[in-house]
Formats: structure tokens, C-alpha cells, sequence
């Protein structure tokens, strides 16, 4: 009779720290979009759809300038969220927040699932498992990884930060993979037929098969589901093997499976589960690594970024460890959101702690496999960490660091300290160690509670940011940019005055974009106030200096979309010399091109010019149907009704599902009314 209570407790406590969690993040939802969700949805027409018919949606959903992979389903939930409240970023937020707390309550199903396991697994007294203690100890435990996880500060920019609901999202399905094997792996245990090798005797549809059936599927759809919300998502496999290596460790039986403290035995092999990672983890990630690894290889693939692949995987040990730090005991200013002031890696000693951390991490990785036999769980959850680095932090040619990427990697450290912290009354240092427990969680929910109230507010959140990282140049330059909405362009406003500083500091810090010197001109130019020569010097050297990155082309594209427009009065040579500054490097993208075409054909007049361009940015990115639109409407308004025709022939090719239809009907009707040669 006491064993449903015991199980609603943590029932209970789970939808407790749901509310709690709610509760916390609701200030935040009334503030407003932040960085990437600018070219990701607030100036992306793709995810706004004119109406919920399937080509819109197609469309909508193919539509994110974030990946080749186009990441579908999360840019389709963006444009569901349009339709049916616009914009808003509060109900964007609210979206995220509702995945949020679904992952929490999988969280939850998952952790209680693992503890299961290895309670299953501890010997007991008079050879009668404790079953009513251990599902009601897993199921509250369970309730508090789950609680802290969401209240984390590290996983508060999966929620608030609209854009990273690719990153929330992908790991919905991460999670109910996992959920599911582990529980496919628990029926396969308990119901082992008598031989690992199938026969016509033991292969039937039993609740074994049933359980590998469960496993099968729990591993390969939701990564299938997942990787249309984000790459990350790939991941599940590892993280499937991680847990079979840590608490099942490939057994076909119950028996086959050490108890915490055993020595390790020979014990027989399931061969199908040791087949299943051979065909949908060690297979697909050998051929993933044959098709990465020779453009990883070439300068170019590098020429964007302040780093090269050594001096990245130098940075990115003293960056795992921070994020163990900044999961477990964070600071605000160490989760400052931009982190473009970090110092990269050029030495094992330079600076100092690269060697250092290199070491913890050796020392790390072996004290997991040590652990495996003795505190399955606490290996699991350091190997879960580390394992969700390997996407992010080692070979991928991404920026360094960014908070979101440990929002699984987390539920991987509370999955080794809580258990510990939460250990029974009965055991030593029970008190001293809940009492750390409840400090780490009253920590975690006020520095989480007082950073969401910072995002409810725009001025407050730039303000808070650039206080929290004084060297980051993203951060400065928000704050002034932040200023220049507020002044809403008026040249007697205090916030007028205000936006210089901040976006001067931005403009001189090491590794700074043209984000800042471009927000200058742009300013003084709409108010018709002085530009000064120095801010366009500043612009065209770092032009000169680097590869252009996205931010510097998004800053020539607002410039050169306020000079179109008629806004800015800007000098014609200095956004000359600034293009070609940009365009001298190697390998220009597409975007550079089709943004220089777009200067020369409504700003200098050049047609010849803006059409040569914009077949440069085509034949470097020939799926990407903006640029052949643009194409089209210049050979239409060229008059040149055969190549117009061309164009428009090629642009259908990459009309799938009728996604184009709104552009193309257009287009149609004005080569319809061009004479024929």
C-alpha cells in the first residue's frame, strides 16, 4: 500500500519545480529578440508566411539561413507561431518555454529510468529487492536532476534566446530516444531468451523482441525527428552507447550485469544490441568523418575565424572546463551570454591554464572509466558530458563558446553529483550533503530568476550583458545599439548621446566585426549628422584584414539596404572601397556577392555590374532561390525576355512542394508582357 504514495511523491516534487520554473522564466517572455533571431526570423520573410497553405509552409519550412541542413522543423514551428501571433516575441518565448518544461518532465521520466536500473542492480538483504524504497528514492531523485536541470542559469538562453528552440527542440527527441532505449534495454534484460543468437525458437515476437524492437527505433527515429530541428541531434547514438557501456554494459540478462562494487566479470555479450552500434553509430560515423575531414583540412575552410584547428582544440579544453564551472557553480559574469572576449589558445602554456586543463580532462575522462564498476551513475554522467562536447567543442569549424550547447551536457553533471548529494539519511555526511544540495538549488533558481528578469527588458538586458563582459565587442556593440532603438533617431535624445561610447569601445576591442563602426554610420547617416573618416578607415582595414564574416557582410547589407532605400547619404567611394576591401579574399560567399550586385544595380547604376554579381552569387550557392529571383527581375527589367526565361526556368527547378509559387506567379506575368525577339 505504500508503494503508489512513495511514487507520487516525486511526482509531485516534479510538477513543483515545473511551477517554480514557470514562475521564473515569466518575466523574461516580455522581452524582445536578441542577435541570431534577427536573420533567423525577425528579418527571415521565409518563416512569415502569407497563410498556412502546404507550398507557404514548405517554404517556410526550408527557409533558415542557420545550416545547409535548413533545420525544418524548427523554422516551421517559427512560422506556426507567426501565424497565429505574429511576430511577438512573447509568444515565441512562451513556445520555448512550454518545450523547456517538456523536457524537464522527460528529464524526469529519463533520470527515474537510469536510477532504476542500477537499483535493480544493488544487492539486498535476504535476496529480495527493495522495490517499494528503490522506485520511491529513483522517482525523488529523479524529481531533483529534473528540478535542477531546469532551473540551471547555463540552459536559461535555450528558452529565452527564440533561435536556440533548434537547440531545445532537437533535444525533445534526444531525450524520448533515450527514455525509450533504456526501457527497451530493461524489457531485454528481464526477458532474455536462451541464446543471444537468433533461431526460429527464441525470435518470435516476445516481450525480448518487443524490448530490441523499442531499442531499434528509440535510436534511430527520434535522431531522424531531431535532426530536422538541429544537427545536434546526431548525438542520441553516443549518448546510447555512453549508457549501455556505463549501466547495462551490453549484457543479455539481468545477471549479466555487475552490481555497483562487483569486480568485472566475463559475462555473455547481446550480440544484436552490439550490432545495432555497429550499423547506426560506428558506420555512419566513419563515413560522416571521411566526408568532414578533407575540407576540414583546408585553409579556406578556416579563413572566416580567428582560429585554426589546433589552436581551436587547445581553446576548447580550457572551454569544457569552464562549462563544468558554469553548470554547477555559475556567476553572472562568467554567463555573459557573448563571449567573443575569450582569449584563444596559441601554446599548451599560452596562456597557462590550456596545459592545466588539458590535465583536468585526462584526469576527468579516467576517473569515469575507474568509476564505471563502482558508481555506474557518476561515470555515466561525466561520459554523457564529455560526449556532448565532441559535436561542438572539438573539429567543427564553429564559433568557440556558447552557453545553449551544454543544455543536454548539463543533465549529464546532475546526473553525477545529485544522486550523491541526494544520498539517503542513513548514509555518511547525509545532512552536510543536502545542504549543499538545497544551497546549489536556491542558487541556481535566483541567479536563473534574476537573469530572466533582465530579458524582460531590452534597455535592462544590454545594459546587464555589457556589465557582465565589459571586453566582449558583442556586447558593447548591443548596448549601443540597444541606445539608438531607444533614441528612435532623434538627435536631441539622451539616448543619442549615450549610443557613442559603448559602440566606440565595441569598434576598438581585439577580434571586433564592422558591427559597431557600421552602426555608427548608420546612425549619423539616417540623422544627417557628420561621419566621421575614422569610423570608415576602421571599417575598410578590418575588411582588409580578415575574411568577412556574418556579421560583416549583415553590416554591408544594412548599409547598403539604407543607401537603396534613400536613409543614408553615404560616400560612394568609401562603400566602393569597403566591397572591394571584403571581396578581395578568397572564396567570397554568395551572400558578399548578391550584396555588392545589389549596390551596383540600385545604388551606382551599374546594371552590368549588379547582374554579374548576382550570377557569381548563384554559381556559388545555386540552391539558393533568392539570388535567381533577383536575377530574374534584372533580365526583366533589363528587357531581356530570353534569359529572363532562362532564369525563370532554373528557379523552378527548386520549386519543391510549390514552395516558390508566391515568387514565381509574379515573375511569370511580367515575362509575359516583355516582347519576344
Amino acid at each position: 500500500m505504500k508503494l503508489l504514495p512513495s511514487r507520487r511523491n516525486g511526482l509531485w516534487l516534479v510538477l513543483l519545480f515545473l511551477a517554480i520554473t514557470a514562475a521564473v522564466y515569466w518575466p523574461g517572455l516580455q522581452g524582445s529578440y536578441l542577435f541570431d533571431d534577427y536573420p533567423n526570423i525577425v528579418d527571415n520573410q521565409g518563416v512569415q508566411p502569407p497563410d498556412a497553405s502546404l507550398p507557404s509552409l514548405i517554404n517556410a519550412a526550408l527557409s533558415s539561413p542557420a545550416s545547409d541542413f535548413k533545420r525544418p522543423l524548427a523554422s516551421l514551428s517559427f512560422a506556426i507561431n507567426y501565424l497565429i501571433s505574429g511576430l511577438d516575441p512573447f509568444w515565441m518565448k512562451a513556445t520555448n518555454l512550454v518545450i523547456h518544461l517538456l523536457n524537464g518532465l522527460l528529464v524526469f521520466l529519463l533520470a527515474r529510468a537510469l536510477l532504476l536500473v542500477r537499483e535493480e542492480d544493488a544487492p539486498v538483504a535476504d535476496g529480495f529487492p527493495a522495490v517499494e524504497s528503490g522506485m520511491a528514492r529513483a522517482s525523488v531523485v529523479g524529481a531533483l536532476v529534473a528540478g535542477g536541470w531546469m532551473l540551471l542559469p547555463i540552459n536559461l538562453t535555450g528558452v529565452l534566446y527564440v533561435v536556440q528552440r533548434m537547440e531545445s527542440m532537437a533535444n525533445l527527441f534526444v531525450l524520448i530516444g533515450l527514455f525509450g532505449y533504456v526501457t527497451g534495454r530493461r524489457l531485454m534484460l528481464a526477458n532474455a531468451p536462451a541464446s543471444s543468437v537468433p533461431s526460429k525458437g527464441n525470435f518470435g515476437f516476445s516481450t525480448y523482441f518487443r524490448g530490441f524492437v523499442l531499442c531499434l527505433t528509440s535510436v534511430t527515429i527520434p535522431t531522424a525527428l531531431g535532426l530536422l530541428a538541429k544537427e545536434t541531434a546526431v548525438m542520441l547514438p553516443l549518448y546510447a552507447l555512453l549508457i549501455e557501456w556505463a549501466l547495462f554494459q551490453f549484457g543479455e540478462s539481468v545477471e549479466s550485469r555487475p552490481f555497483p562494487g562487483a569486480s568485472d566479470v566475463k559475462a555473455p555479450r547481446d550480440l544484436r544490441v552490439v550490432g545495432l552500434y555497429l550499423l547506426f553509430l560506428v558506420l555512419p560515423m566513419l563515413l560522416g568523418l571521411v566526408w568532414l575531414v578533407p575540407g576540414l583540412l583546408k585553409p579556406e575552410t578556416w579563413a572566416s575565424r580567428d582560429f585554426t584547428l589546433g589552436t581551436r582544440l587547445l581553446s576548447e579544453a580550457r572551454i569544457v572546463v569552464d562549462y563544468i564551472a558554469w553548470t554547477l557553480l555559475p556567476t553572472p559574469n562568467a554567463l555573459s551570454f557573448y563571449h567573443d572576449d575569450f582569449r584563444i589558445s596559441i601554446g599548451l602554456t599560452t596562456p597557462w591554464s590550456t596545459l592545466g586543463s588539458i590535465a583536468f580532462l585526462i584526469i576527468f575522462i579516467g576517473a569515469a572509466i575507474w568509476l564505471r564498476s563502482r558508481k555506474p551513475l557518476v561515470s555515466l554522467g561525466m561520459a554523457l558530458f564529455l560526449g556532448c562536447q565532441l559535436l561542438t567543442g572539438t573539429i567543427l569549424p564553429l564559433e568557440l563558446i556558447y552557453e545553449h550547447r551544454n543544455y543536454f551536457a548539463s543533465f549529464g553533471l546532475l546526473m553525477a553529483v545529485v544522486p550523491i548529494l541526494a544520498a539517503p539519511c542513513n548514509r555518511p555526511f547525509a545532512l552536510p550533503r543536502h545542504v549543499l544540495l538545497g544551497g546549489l538549488f536556491l542558487c541556481w533558481a535566483a541567479l536563473t530568476a534574476l537573469t530572466s528578469y533582465a530579458w524582460g527588458n531590452p534597455l535592462r538586458l544590454a545594459e546587464d550583458l555589457a556589465s557582465r563582459a565589459p571586453d566582449s565587442p558583442r556586447s558593447q556593440y548591443e548596448l549601443g545599439r540597444t541606445y539608438i532603438i531607444y533614441s528612435h533617431y532623434d538627435p536631441v535624445s539622451p539616448f543619442t548621446a549615450l549610443a557613442y561610447a559603448p559602440l566606440e569601445r565595441s569598434a576598438a576591442l581585439p577580434g571586433s566585426s564592422i558591427l559597431p563602426e557600421q552602426a555608427l554610420i548608420f546612425m549619423n547617416a539616417k540623422m544627417h549628422l557628420p561621419l566621421k573618416d575614422s569610423w570608415w578607415r576602421s571599417l575598410i582595414a578590418k575588411l582588409k584584414a580578415h575574411t568577412p564574416g556574418v556579421q560583416d557582410e549583415s553590416s554591408l547589407g544594412a548599409l547598403t539596404q539604407c543607401a537603396r532605400e534613400n536613409h543614408c547619404d553615404l560616400p560612394r567611394d568609401r562603400m566602393i572601397d569597403a566591397f572591394m576591401a571584403a571581396l578581395a579574399h578568397p572564396h567570397p560567399s554568395a551572400r558578399l556577392l548578391a550584396t555588392y550586385g545589389d549596390y551596383a544595380w540600385n545604388v551606382l547604376n551599374d546594371k552590368e555590374l549588379g547582374v554579374h554579381m548576382t550570377r557569381e552569387a548563384i554559381e556559388t550557392s545555386p540552391n539558393e532561390a533568392a539570388y535567381r529571383i533577383t536575377l530574374v527581375r534584372m533580365m526583366v527589367a533589363l528587357g531581356r525576355a530570353d534569359e529572363a526565361a532562362q532564369a525563370l526556368q532554373q528557379l523552378e527547378r527548386l520549386n519543391i512542394g510549390g514552395r516558390l509559387n508566391n515568387s514565381l506567379e509574379p515573375l511569370r506575368e511580367q515575362l509575359a508582357r516583355l516582347p519576344r525577339e
